[in-house]
């Protein structure tokens, strides 16, 4: 028998007996989209949860520091309790460590900035060249900080205008919900790097005489970060520049004289070099993040990856997709016996039609295949309709937990196309997997018997 007769004969019979039928694919149906969207449920959540790991540095990051952001100046360099100090030397041997792309520096400090009635606290973070490259810090307009032959330049992330306050009526954006009257790309804005000096300013040093306010300086502004107010990332409120051009800044500021963030002698002297408080590490591929960490910490200086909270949610990610999986694999089992229920049924129904094919002398393989593609068919058009339903049933999902999260959650079920395709062909397999048994039944019907039970 042809393969094209098996399958018209396949679909006449289950067209034959339409709501038996229907019903069978009815439980394949839902048995498919729960499976399909239990499993969605878990992709997404890990997919949310790696989104969020990514806006907090990234895989492949360490932050390396020396263990306190803290320096004790008073401090012997042979006080064991003293954090080991990070310099120029520290960086090279980091640098150095097999797998480590970059390693570079963090010279961090905080600063003054004034525009108008508006003064605001910024974050400034000093990088080099090809860390900030590799930052992935989406430019919404201008560049990134240039090379220190330029001068010092700022990059504002897309928060920072949100520390700046009316310094008249001490309003901030996040209690008014009024964004500061601030032009970081038009307008000049004031630096004031010497924060003490601005504090001993604005106050009585006892003697009845004033403290003479800092210098201020113009801080060209080279770009803003993409994202709006309320987009949080690892580095939505900092101000990056090129560390050479800081250095260069704050050594014609201070001369002389210690720079805050910057440890001192026991005569309170500054030391020529600069000391940082952190070291972004970048390392080649994610499966070496644990290795290296475990070098630099070898060396006495504390690391952070986000590969430890990765290693931690794709554990907590997998026992919830298992669970979410055997929920929907449950449903799909039952409608699995469905499957079979209704092909026993149509072999006794037909028991007659088999003995005759039989005895016309049809391969008793041609009969097995039958009834398997009749089974097959079920498991087919059940998960295609399936996947359909579970489709809706995402978009219905996110919908609804988008609004109740206010756009923090924007995928909260996610359906790829391998879980599409592998749902549609496990539904099929399921199907024939179920007419498996009946249809050897149906193999080994006597004819003679079966003509005459009928």
């Amino acid at each position: 028998m042809k393969y094209f007769d098996l399958l018209r004969m396949s679909a006449s019979n289950l067209l034959r007996r339409k709501l038996r039928t229907a019903l069978t694919v009815l439980g394949v149906i839902i048995g498919t989209a729960s499976i399909v969207v239990m499993v969605s449920l878990g992709l997404g959540l890990r997919k949310s949860s790696l989104e969020q790991i990514e806006e907090y540095g990234g895989l492949t990051t360490i932050n390396v520091s020396s263990g306190s952001y803290y320096y004790d100046s008073s401090s012997s360099s042979s006080d064991s309790s003293e954090p080991q100090r990070i310099d120029d030397k520290v960086v090279e041997t980091l640098a150095a460590i097999p797998h480590v792309e970059i390693a570079s520096p963090v010279l961090e400090m905080n600063v003054l900035a004034k525009q108008g009635a508006y003064e605001g606290w910024l974050w400034v973070r000093g990088m080099s060249q090809e860390a900030i490259q590799k930052m992935d810090l989406d430019i919404k307009e201008g560049t990134l900080p240039p090379s220190s032959e330029e001068g010092l330049q700022f990059f504002y992330g897309n928060q920072v205008i949100t520390n700046f306050y009316n310094a008249k009526t001490n309003d901030y954006y996040w209690d008014t919900e009024e964004v500061p009257e601030v032009d970081l790309m038009g307008a000049p804005l004031f630096v004031i790097f010497d924060t003490d000096a601005y504090y001993q300013s604005r106050s009585s040093d006892g003697s009845g005489q004033a403290v003479p306010p800092p210098k201020k300086y113009i801080i060209p502004t080279c770009g803003l970060m993409e994202g709006e107010l309320d987009e949080y990332s690892e580095n939505c409120n900092y101000v990056f520049a090129d560390i050479d051009a800081l250095k260069n800044q704050l050594k014609k500021i201070f001369k002389n004289k210690v720079i805050p963030g910057q440890p001192s002698t026991k005569s309170g002297k500054p030391y020529k070099d600069f000391y940082y408080e952190q070291v972004y590490v970048r390392v080649d591929s994610m499966e070496n993040v644990q290795d290296v960490q475990q070098q630099i910490q070898n060396m006495g200086y504390s690391a952070y990856s986000n590969a430890e909270w990765m290693e931690q949610t794709q554990s907590q990610m997998g026992m919830i997709q298992m669970v979410l999986g055997g929920i929907g694999a449950v449903s799909l089992f039952v409608a699995a016996i469905g499957i079979a229920n209704t092909m026993m049924m149509s072999i006794y129904e037909r028991t007659k039609e088999i003995g005759i094919i039989k005895v016309l002398g049809c391969d008793l393989r041609n009969i097995r295949t039958m009834f398997l593609l009749e089974a097959g068919f079920i498991g087919f058009f059940g998960g295609l309709i399936g996947l359909i339903l579970s489709e809706i049933i995402s978009l219905v999902i996110n919908s609804v937990v988008h609004s109740a999260s206010e756009g923090y959650y924007e995928h909260l079920s996610f359906i790829p196309l391998w879980l599409v395709l592998i749902s549609l062909v496990f539904a099929v397999l399921v199907g024939m997997a179920a007419g498996f048994f009946p249809a050897l039944r149906a193999m080994k019907l006597s004819p003679l018997a079966a003509i005459r039970n009928e």
